[in-house]
């Protein structure tokens, strides 16, 4: 039942929002050099990688370090790469990966393939046996900045809880924080760590992980 939403609600979201992903991707083009996506290996369902994409954010030559470690995070992003992680635009393509069965609308974010912390506290405690989502219960509650056991926890919660009155609550808060803004970090000295509840990766490899 939860594929089948998923397929239904990813063809009526993906249509709303073709229009929209289009003009994003133009403007993307006409404002910075590079591809108008970025792909990342992440770790799904049953610990297997799968490439997700978003809209790419950063220009072509960002150092390939951690976002902290730039000396100047700001210059390093896109004309409107700002505004796609502020608003979360950046992750429309998801849906991608949704129709494709990678993904869920609701789940565990997906981890990055090198969080290997994470995905073995994960693996522990079965939530790996969960398809990865685009939204979650630990991102709904907040847990950017959190130790990777309570985000876990959150997601064990989920785990032990699911169902599909759950998941629309999760989606309807997911909306409402990212029409409020609320839980996005702005970290002092980086504006590349811009992250909205749909935003939680711990310790990015690289700068468009966020």
């Amino acid at each position: 039942m939860k594929r089948i939403i998923d397929i239904v609600f990813g063809i009526g979201v993906a249509t709303v929002l073709f229009i929209p992903m289009l003009v994003i991707a133009v403007f993307i083009k006409l404002t910075s050099k590079g591809p108008v996506l970025y792909w990342s290996n992440r770790v799904g369902c049953e610990n297997t990688i799968f490439s997700m994409p978003k809209f790419r954010t950063m220009r072509i030559d960002t150092p390939q370090v951690a976002s902290h470690l730039l000396n100047d995070p700001k210059k390093w992003m896109t004309p409107i790469g700002h505004l796609l992680r502020r608003t979360s635009m950046d992750e429309f393509p998801q849906l991608w990966s949704i129709l494709k069965g990678e993904m869920s609308f609701v789940g565990p974010r997906p981890a990055l393939f090198n969080q290997q912390d994470l995905i073995a506290l994960r693996t522990s405690q079965d939530i790996h046996k969960l398809p990865v989502g685009l939204t979650g219960w630990a991102q709904v509650n907040g847990r950017d900045e959190s130790p990777i056991p309570e985000k876990v926890a959150f997601d064990r919660y989920y785990l032990e809880h699911r169902s599909l009155g759950f998941d629309l609550k999760i989606i309807f808060i997911t909306v409402w924080k990212v029409v409020r803004r609320e839980g996005t970090v702005i970290p002092n000295n980086s504006h590349e760590n811009l992250q909205s509840p749909l935003q939680i990766d711990e310790n990015p490899p690289r700068n468009e992980a966020a």
